[in-house]
């Protein structure tokens, strides 16, 4: 036998044991086609050539005679089979029996899945098969299948744990699997990265604990307990700075929230003391079972307040960090720091949709593990992750896990296993990881942030510890969880347990370990210091006197566009691709606007706002409009991306503008109002020369987005200093469509306003439409941005009396009061003054045009004024108004909201201020109600009748007044 033959034999011989029938039968197959076998199969066949067996030395097993085909040992190919189930299930399941509750906190799940015993295996069953059978891709030389079980076993049941199972792209999911079985465990820090890690480990610890006794009853929300998420942050924006991103975008609850500012974001000791030092109720203490909320000094609590740092990430480079600002709602900064971040990536310099890298930003977010899975608006913004509006290629999130939220235990907070589990439906891939093996944590950042470069998704990193103290730091968490709580108090500090580790390991002595702390301790009292021998006044927040509005400001600027400029933009929006076939219908609607701007004709809302859009992307001002039907609209009237009735393929008119110097995106958001209206504030608030409109599918559904208006887009410039031109548009008015589908509780709004946080409108013509989006495009990036809440229109939509003629749109500006055109002609006749808004201005005015039926067919005892700008109030224009009626008897508001909604409540101080003395203030209107319309139409049209007749009829008070 020729040696090349016999060493041939004897590699296969020692390779495949027993299976070497089995062997012989995939070399058949790999005979006909090498492709249908296994890769490592083929590999080894072309290098050795065919299985040939010598029948001296052959297992009984396969030499035995039997029916022709090929020869297998049917037990070990059990066995196999057996073992392949137990991988799988180890690296679906080795999460359950991972070593990632430090204290031992939570109950411990059921593991069966994970015994070879489940599986009808022993261990010397498993010793008997080849490795390769058991773990195909191992990454290193392993002697058998029981070694390969035991490294499984060790990778996925350690102090970092694995759910991957649910990522459904195989690409994904196998590289997952790589990292998790060779990358990860064969990595390890060197001693200046231990020794690091562990200076910043006991810098996170002395800071709290030197919070803790300088400023005694004073809360802080400590990261105790989780002492390792500073560094953990530091890791991952290492990590993501390096694959290039320039803009890391954070957002985070209250929890931890002052050591990350500290050692994260490099906001100084000393100013973080001063915080402390002169905040008003430091010296109380509060009550018991009080929250015991302390007042900061800039406009917010301490622990409510974000920070942006600069940082080098190359020779001449630069990365700049943001914590967003974030009130005690938690999980609400979400989708505002999503709108962060795809601000930063986005190019809006050019026209069209706006050019997106990816790369060049990230986000970051912090979780509580209550309300992860607590709050809805956590799901709201994992739906964000794939959206072509929305994405922004993919957020790092990481859940604080302390086990606790309050006083609530998870198993009363959540009805999964994990506070992570509502991410798989998202296909997130999920490392949990113990938080008292700081070097476990340090790989998971690593891991995260190479698969967010590398997919550009989410991913999710469960860092499970404890909380050292109890909500807060008055807080007696020990009458809720004593049994946790004798845990908790008997546990060392991560610093005091890796220290000990890298002393044992020769790493460092334990003289160097006392010395970081010293130096840490010096660091923190040196600063102390500092603050208490400045001569510090307590600059308690005050709201801003407000300001008359300068003559040069944008507020009056002149918005009109010559209208041969509007005629030459009208017929741009009109031309179309060639060879794009819009639905017929709608091709005809939108041809009749070819002439709308010639004399005698009217141009219509819908065609007013296209006209206003394409005129501000002419002056250079990017768009962003986004909202559930924006492209077409709830009303079917803006039709702004067009779609070829025989392609499909779409095309918006306002991309193809020669005019146009800047970008236009709209897009058609998720069925979502509070994590699209705060990804939007949060679009607006970092890229502020966009003009950022989101438009309400109804008014009314504004309110399942409350927490977003009541807490940023109206307080955020009061609290923060954080400013924004975010335009609302909220359809609004009566039309006996029911409750849910009339008010956009414009009353809420007018009470949220003060100290000119925003504007607040509702309008009655499409020019003043025209006119107010100019000017708040004017106002965006300036000093006096404001955000803009329009009450937009619904059945006036194709209203021909709100329709205006092209001289309102080439001159003039927006108008916050506009008299109704026949009344008012001779105002010194004038008894009665209507004040109205809106809808039933435009009601008034259709009821004016009928014959009068009283008072000899005469209305000059009547005048109808329409406040367009409700906030701030045009106390001024409406003055004037006043002034030119000296018979004036009676100011009326008229409305179609009940009493106690629409404006009438913050109206009524308003008018009676300017009402000039004997004149009397009333109400025309429904009375009050809880709920904010009739269900039936019948009653709805009723009603209508009769607060217009009233309007519009001269009262018997009035008469006797008068002598009439």
């Amino acid at each position: 036998m020729p040696n090349e033959q016999r060493n041939s034999r004897e590699l296969w011989r020692q390779f495949a044991g027993p299976n070497l029938g089995y062997i012989q039968q995939q070399y058949e197959i790999y005979a006909e086609n090498p492709e249908a076998v296994n890769p490592k199969y083929r590999e080894w066949f072309e290098r050795w050539g065919a299985p040939e067996i010598d029948a001296d030395a052959a297992p009984p097993a396969v030499t035995a005679e039997r029916p022709a085909g090929p020869s297998v040992d049917a037990r070990l190919l059990k066995q196999a089979i057996a073992a392949g189930k137990l991988v799988w299930n180890i690296r679906s399941y080795g999460h359950l029996a991972a070593d990632i509750d430090p204290l031992e906190i939570g109950p411990r799940a059921e593991a069966r899945m994970l015994e070879p015993e489940s599986y009808g295996l022993t261990k010397r069953d498993l010793a008997a098969l080849p490795a390769e059978w058991v773990w195909e891709d191992a990454p290193y030389p392993l002697q058998n299948g029981w070694q390969a079980i035991e490294k499984l076993m060790a990778a996925y049941t350690g102090t970092l744990a694995y759910e991957f199972n649910h990522v459904q792209d195989e690409k994904e999911r196998k590289w997952l699997n790589r990292q998790a079985e060779a990358e990860l465990p064969s990595s390890s820090p060197g001693s200046d990265q231990r020794k690091g890690l562990l200076k910043k480990l006991i810098a996170s610890e002395q800071f709290e604990d030197f919070l803790h006794r300088t400023f005694v009853g004073q809360k802080r929300f400590s990261s105790e307990g989780l002492d390792v998420l500073p560094a953990l942050m530091d890791e991952i924006i290492h990590e993501l700075t390096n694959d290039g991103a320039r803009h890391i975008l954070m957002g985070m609850a209250h929890r931890g929230r002052l050591n990350v500012l500290a050692h994260v974001l490099g906001k100084p000791y000393g100013n973080i003391f001063s915080e402390f030092h002169h905040s008003p109720n430091k010296n109380l203490i509060p009550s018991e079972g009080s929250i015991g909320i302390n007042y900061g000094w800039t406009g917010d609590v301490k622990y409510h307040l974000g920070a942006n740092r600069s940082i080098p990430s190359g020779q001449t480079a630069e990365t700049r960090l943001t914590l967003a600002n974030n009130p005690s709602h938690l999980e609400f900064v979400n989708p505002v720091v999503g709108g962060f971040t795809r601000a930063a990536q986005e190019d809006r310099s050019a026209p069209g949709y706006p050019s997106q890298r990816e790369e060049k930003a990230a986000a970051i977010v912090i979780h509580g593990d209550a309300a992860f899975p607590g709050e809805g608006i956590v799901a709201e913004t994992l739906n964000f992750n794939n959206l072509r509006g929305y994405s922004n290629g993919g957020t790092i999130h990481v859940i604080a896990n302390n086990k606790i939220g309050f006083t609530t235990e998870s198993h009363d907070s959540r009805s999964t296993h994990y506070a992570s589990d509502l991410a798989k439906g998202f296909e997130i891939p999920i490392v949990h990881v113990n938080a008292n093996d700081p070097e476990a944590c340090i790989k998971a950042a690593r891991l995260a942030a190479e698969y967010r470069t590398l997919f550009h998704k989410d991913f999710l990193i469960d860092l499970v510890g404890y909380r050292r103290h109890g909500h807060n730091e008055t807080d007696d968490p020990e009458t809720t969880q004593p049994l946790i709580y004798r845990k908790v108090k008997a546990a060392p500090s991560v610093s005091v347990l890796y220290a000990d580790k890298l002393v044992r390991e020769g790493v460092l002595g334990a003289d160097e370990v006392e010395q970081m702390r010293q130096e840490a301790l010096d660091r923190l009292k040196e600063a102390y210091e500092e603050i208490k021998q400045k001569d510090y006044e307590d600059p308690v927040h005050q709201p801003a006197k407000v300001q008359q509005t300068p003559p040069e400001s944008p507020v009056k600027a002149e918005t009109g566009v010559p209208v041969e400029t509007l005629r030459r933009i009208n017929a741009d929006l009109l031309k179309r691709p060639e060879g794009f076939h819009v639905y017929p219908k709608l091709q005809r609607i939108l041809e009749r606007r070819a002439d709308a701007l010639n004399d005698g004709e009217k141009v219509d809302w819908a065609h007013a706002e296209t006209l206003a859009f394409a005129t501000i992307l002419a002056d250079g001002r990017p768009i962003r409009l986004s909202g559930q039907d924006a492209e077409r609209a709830t009303f079917a009237h803006r039709n702004l991306v067009l779609h070829d009735i025989e392609t499909g393929a779409a095309y918006c008119p306002l991309h193809g503008l020669p005019d146009a110097k800047a970008s236009f995106a709209i897009h058609n958001s998720p069925l979502s109002e509070a994590g699209v209206l705060g990804f939007e504030y949060g679009y607006n608030v970092y890229a502020p020369e966009t003009m950022v409109i989101w438009e309400a599918q109804f008014g009314d559904f504004a309110n399942a987005a409350q927490v977003l208006i009541d807490q940023f887009i109206s307080a955020g410039r009061s609290k923060w200093s954080q400013r924004s031109s975010l335009t609302m548009l909220l359809p609004h008015g009566y039309e006996g469509q029911g409750p849910e589908h009339s008010s956009a509780r414009l009353e809420r709004f007018l009470q949220l306003s003060a100290e000119e946080n925003w504007t607040v409108a509702y309008l009655s013509c499409a020019a003043q439409y025209f006119h107010l989006l100019r000017r708040q495009a004017a106002l965006c990036g300036t000093d006096e941005a404001r955000p803009l809440v329009l009450m937009a229109p619904k059945s006036l939509i194709r209203n021909p009396r709100v329709a205006s003629p092209a001289a309102e749109f080439s001159s003039g500006s927006f108008r916050p009061v506009l008299e109704n055109p026949g009344t008012g002609d001779s105002p010194e006749l004038v008894e009665r003054l209507v004040l109205c808004s809106g809808k039933v201005a435009i009601d008034l005015a259709e009821a004016l045009e009928k014959p009068a039926d009283e008072v000899k067919e005469r209305r000059d005892w009547l005048h109808v004024v329409r406040v367009e700008q409700l906030y701030p109030f045009p106390a001024e224009d409406i003055r004037a108004i006043v002034e030119r009626m000296p018979k004036l008897k009676e100011i009326c508001w008229v409305q179609e909201e009940p009493k106690n909604m629409g404006a009438w409540s913050y109206m009524e101080p308003h008018v009676w201020a300017l009402a000039p003395a004997g004149v009397t203030v009333s109400y025309i209107g429904r009375p009050e109600r809880s709920s904010p319309a009739s269900g039936f139409q019948q009653v709805h049209s009723f009603e209508q009748q009769m607060l217009l007749s009233h309007a519009l009829t001269y009262s018997k008070r009035l008469a006797q007044t008068t002598g009439r």
